[in-house]
């Protein structure tokens, strides 16, 4: 793409170095290599978990539920890494920390979000001390010395100073940083070279206006059904982010309902339904005998394309389990997005114990940012009107809702960087299948984040303290995430990298690449005292 406009000064070109780039991430730590950690007293290890006895142990046996290797394709593509040090309302603590005593204030609550958002935004110096940059207007910028010097360019200097460019409306200076990005970047290069093709063709496309096409804007074609679960499985098997959600929720789920006869669990995003062939397994072998399974699934145009059918695909396959297994089973299936689903479609009847499995989607529901429905906190309440006796709910740690595009640029490039270099250690650069995965499976989320707005954006995630917010906002109280879970969690890590670690803080097990949150598992519970929160 020919640049409309180049201008011809040095002015500003050393900054693009990385001699003189020091970003927040290596900044002096404490002796747990955390930088700028309040409240270190709550936050433990995995490893100090057993003797602190931070992770409370509960009468029901202890569970080891280790997801096997075989082939999935989950539902979408869903990456979990975070700077930690951004997230302060979140690893360090709720931001709601002793408000259990307080009176429900609905509105005080909702205003404690906005709260939220202003602690990330305001004072909050991220995106100039990770560009390194003084947002000069007028800033001017010999292209052919960058062109014939990006060897020794700082890659995600010269990403963050276009998507600067692109929240200033300067389009010559983006598209003339764009045309550099393109000598920088490989979808078979390093990590950051690979992102950097995706965030590059986030910001073409916000420019290009053809963000709300994700498919076109990546310029590759759709893939079929059989080749987009071949890509979904490689992820899968490579990364343990699923899995985490997945043995977590279980070990969660099986302490919950020990001792029902009838249990109904309703899962949002069931996907290829490989979670609850091994639930089901587990169920067989308990003490007593199984209970009577009824499984809800929420179904969205998205699975049924990777899939290649609908979800009586699933339920086929479950049903043949349970019947080998000798476990009673039934399946319900809701058609449908998560945002139209209501009580009718969910299939409850009186006499079951009612579980609530959220992997990786509540951030896919629009909230009060995006509709006046705001179906994020409907669905919760609705949630909350079945009396459950578990909520499981896993998302990615990461502040892209309501953060304004630059903010959310630099949040996307920290959070994803971490996640490609996590896939980088499990595949070699020129593999084929890996290229593939991240094209099709990563890049569509990132471009969406990067490139799209209000409605057309799906992609909108929050960290833990916002979401505790809303759970509680909904009826909900927390619900300390066991050892058990956390053993199933450590058992089913050591088939992967040992950079990847487990850590929790009030009573959420939090999944990190690197000491950085990639993901976090919480479980809740219907308060019992409505005037209260927490």
């Amino acid at each position: 793409m020919q640049t409309s406009q180049k201008h011809h000064s040095a002015a500003g070109l050393h900054m693009l170095y990385p001699q003189v780039y020091c970003s927040p991430q290596f900044q002096a730590k404490d002796s747990n290599g955390f930088s700028d950690i309040p409240s270190k007293e709550n936050f433990f290890t995995l490893e100090s978990s057993t003797a602190s006895g931070s992770l409370p142990s509960y009468d029901s046996p202890s569970v080891s539920i280790t997801s096997g290797r075989t082939p999935f394709s989950p539902q979408g593509s869903q990456s979990c890494i975070s700077d930690l040090h951004l997230s302060p309302d979140n690893v360090y603590g709720s931001p709601l920390s002793g408000v259990s005593s307080f009176a429900y204030d609905e509105a005080g609550v909702k205003s404690k979000i906005r709260e939220l958002e202003v602690s990330l935004l305001s004072g909050d110096t991220k995106v100039e001390e990770f560009s390194g940059f003084s947002p000069a207007v007028g800033k001017s910028w010999n292209w052919d010395e960058l062109l014939a010097l990006t060897p020794q360019l700082d890659l995600k200097e010269v990403l963050v100073e276009a998507a600067r460019a692109v929240a200033d409306g300067d389009f010559a200076t983006a598209y003339g940083f764009l045309d550099v990005l393109e000598q920088m970047v490989s979808v078979s290069g390093s990590p950051i070279q690979r992102l950097g093709t995706y965030m590059a063709e986030g910001l073409r496309a916000r420019l290009e206006g053809s963000g709300s096409n994700i498919y076109k804007a990546l310029k590759c074609n759709e893939p079929t059904g059989r080749e987009l679960m071949s890509y979904m499985s490689v992820l899968y098997e490579i990364c343990p982010y699923w899995k985490f959600a997945y043995t977590t929720a279980n070990a969660a789920i099986l302490e919950a309902i020990a001792g029902e006869t009838r249990v109904h669990i309703i899962d949002f995003q069931i996907a290829q339904g490989s979670q609850y062939m091994f639930l089901i397994q587990e169920l067989a072998k308990r003490p007593g005998g199984p209970p009577f399974l009824r499984v809800t699934g929420v179904d969205d145009s998205q699975s049924t394309y990777a899939r290649g059918g609908g979800l009586s695909l699933v339920g086929e396959r479950l049903a043949k389990l349970a019947q080998s297994c000798g476990v009673p089973f039934e399946f319900h299936d809701a058609i449908m997005s998560g945002c139209k689903v209501q009580r009718e479609h969910l299939g409850v009847e009186p006499g079951f114990a009612v579980v609530v499995n959220f992997p990786y989607v509540l951030h896919h529901m629009p909230d009060e940012s995006v509709s006046v429905e705001n179906h994020r906190d409907r669905l919760l309440h609705l949630i909350k009107s079945l009396s459950p006796k578990l909520v499981t709910l896993v998302e990615q740690e990461s502040n892209t809702n309501t953060s304004p595009f630059l903010s959310r640029f630099v949040e996307t490039l920290d959070y994803y960087t971490a996640m490609f270099e996590s896939i980088d250690v499990a595949r070699p650069r020129d593999d084929k299948q890996r290229i593939s995965a991240e094209q099709h499976c990563v890049a569509r989320d990132i471009v969406n984040m990067i490139a799209c707005e209000d409605s057309e954006r799906v992609e909108r995630h929050e960290v833990l303290g916002k979401w505790r917010v809303r759970m509680m906002m909904a009826g909900f109280t927390g619900w300390p995430v066991s050892t058990s879970a956390a053993f199933a969690a450590s058992e089913m890590l050591k088939g992967y990298d040992k950079n990847y670690t487990l850590g929790g803080n009030e009573g959420a097990l939090y999944l990190f690449w690197k000491r950085q949150p990639m993901a976090t598992c919480s479980t809740w519970k219907p308060n019992p005292n409505p005037n209260q929160i927490g």
